[in-house]
């Protein structure tokens, strides 16, 4: 089955849905959320005592996520339970952790080599 080639109106689309997403997680609260939520469904006060913010802080990082449509909300009794609405999301964070730990290591050994290269005698 080969796959259908997207018209460049369709490739724009794309290209703003994904700098959308993108645009809500490039905040580490909403990121550490997330990282939260991977785990499974959570109550606002377990994400609260994991997050370590001011309530309104979080309650606003979560409408955000829920506006995005990144996280999911059910009512259990009084309280509101998170979860992701896609798993697929924190599998794109451990893409993106995987990707900072290659860059942070070949910053390390250019470190490295550039106090090596200092230490040699002129």
């Amino acid at each position: 089955m080969t796959k259908k080639l997207l018209e460049p109106r369709h490739l724009d689309a794309l290209r703003k849905f994904k700098a959308g997403i993108f645009k809500v997680l490039a905040h580490p609260v909403r990121i550490h959320i997330i990282e939260i939520l991977r785990s499974g469904e959570f109550s606002v006060s377990a994400i609260l005592e994991r997050v370590k913010v001011e309530p309104a802080n979080l309650s606003q990082h979560l409408s955000i996520l829920r506006q995005s449509h990144l996280v999911l909300t059910r009512k259990n009794g009084n309280q509101v339970l998170y979860r992701l609405s896609d798993p697929l999301l924190a599998e794109v964070l451990n893409a993106m952790r995987k990707y900072f730990q290659n860059h942070f290591d070949d910053s390390i050994d250019m470190l490295k080599r550039m106090d090596q290269f200092r230490q040699v005698p002129i």
